[in-house]
């Protein structure tokens, strides 16, 4: 039997996104450093009390959700079994690479902060994403090609998300209309996974080379890079991959069909929030998809692990 788990990117983040990880005692250390990357706000405190915008500002959103996945990974401990395949979306993608094992939790969070600036740094005035479901790909590349946009991320279903610079997307909006397409603006001010943030891939490589990686994974997990849905299988392509998904096209439909060709038994997103885990039950229909969020504590995470994925 084998547990997919799915780290979230940006864009589930809440209030109550530490209610179950906040108090472990196991997340306890990580819960302290991601307070020095947060101006020395205890994120818990930060998660309640900031307003929406400052929750989902890139570096203070890229931390959150890094924390979340980490921290739910140490609380969870060995109820996670090695055998586990670890996917992430978007920043999720280094969350996963902490939780799998491959780079200490404090360091996933140091490289998740740095991420962020340096996107930052790269990013046009108005620069964004948007989120589009009813055209196919083809469809979609066409009025890509058209306004000078690019697919961020492939979602499964027919569904993308879509970045370029603000009047690109206003345009790419109006003809996707016309088409009948449902359009969602998202919380992100980054055209995160296109060619605009090649410049932030090149700085980024730079500082994973510094990165202490443990390869093999110590907990025996598969984890599966972005861009292409293949396994890492080397420290220096796995880095690589992790660099160029930030300018890259996220292939997420395919990460989930390799999670099912893997045997995958059951998904678990870490979090926050839940649509990991609806589109992994809309790829893989029979398989039980959950999210932390669905869970009212940690026992019951376990539980459910025990008596449908594991055993």
């Amino acid at each position: 039997m084998t547990l997919a788990i799915l780290c979230s990117g940006q864009g589930g983040q809440h209030r109550d996104m530490f209610a179950l990880t906040g108090d472990a005692p196991e997340a306890a250390p990580l819960f302290a450093h991601a307070a020095t990357l947060l101006g020395g706000k205890d994120p818990r405190n930060f998660a309640r009390a900031e307003s929406d915008e400052a929750l989902h500002r890139n570096r203070a959103g890229q931390v959150l959700c890094t924390l979340q996945a980490l921290a739910a990974a140490a609380a969870l401990g060995d109820a996670i079994p090695p055998s586990a395949i670890i996917a992430g979306y978007s920043v999720g993608e280094v969350a996963a690479w902490g939780v799998g094992g491959l780079l200490d939790a404090t360091v996933t969070l140091d490289l998740v902060a740095r991420r962020a600036e340096v996107m930052n740094e790269a990013t046009h005035t108005g620069d964004g994403l948007i989120f589009v479901h009813g055209p196919s790909r083809d469809e979609v590349d066409r009025l890509c090609e058209c306004h000078g946009t690019a697919v961020a991320i492939v979602n499964p279903g027919d569904a993308f998300v879509i970045g370029g610079g603000r009047e690109a997307l206003s345009d790419f909006v109006r003809d996707a209309r016309a088409m009948h397409a449902r359009i969602v603006a998202l919380p992100v001010e980054v055209a995160s996974h296109t060619e605009r943030l090649a410049a932030a891939s090149a700085v980024f490589r730079q500082t994973l080379h510094e990165a202490s990686v443990i390869f093999p994974p110590r907990t025996g997990a598969r984890i599966l890079s972005g861009i292409d849905a293949a396994p890492v299988v080397s420290p220096g392509t796995g880095l690589d991959k992790l660099a160029a998904q930030i300018s890259q096209t996220v292939q997420w439909a395919d990460c989930l069909q390799a999670c099912v060709e893997a045997g995958a038994t059951g998904f678990l997103e870490l979090g926050p929030g839940h649509a990991l885990s609806g589109m992994a039950a809309e790829a893989a229909p029979g398989v039980p998809a959950h999210a932390l969020d669905d869970f009212r504590s940690l026992q019951g995470v376990r539980t459910w692990l025990t008596r449908h994925v594991i055993l």
